[in-house]
């Protein structure tokens, strides 16, 4: 019998790094309570605005690119949200609402009880997918 993966703080799966889908899903069927819900559906909205899309599980987190390391969005686990990490944001219009440290970086922090704007996502990952991503 398998052993369930780790939870870290804020209930963030500890998930190996790897590439591909399976790393991702994986990560998305440990994440806690409400928080798969919002998983599956940024995984689905990503990869219906990119059928080509590339995954990566790097970090604990799931990445999303258009090319092996280089890479647009990220998300992660937090008590009380899951955060979404568009890594080149400030060029996004509009920009996603929450500031980081890092210049470029801006972030979506979706709780338990928020809508998901399907169409501004879908506009964010196109208009992110279009710019040269982050190489980690």
């Amino acid at each position: 019998m398998t052993k369930p993966p780790k939870l870290l703080s804020g209930g963030n799966p500890q998930i190996p790094k790897g590439y591909g889908d399976g790393p991702v899903q994986a990560y998305i069927a440990a994440m806690p309570g409400w928080k798969k819900r919002i998983g599956t559906e940024i995984d689905a909205l990503v990869v219906k605005t990119l059928p080509d899309v590339q995954k990566a599980v790097k970090w604990n987190s799931p990445f999303y690119g258009v090319e092996r390391n280089r890479w647009f969005l990220s998300l992660h686990c937090f008590t009380r949200y899951v955060k979404l990490t568009f890594f080149d944001g400030t060029s996004l219009d509009p920009m996603p609402p929450e500031p980081s440290k890092h210049p470029k970086v801006r972030y979506l922090n979706i709780r338990e009880d928020d809508p998901l704007d399907a169409a501004q996502l879908t506009d964010w990952t196109l208009q992110a997918s279009r710019l040269p991503g982050e190489k980690l």
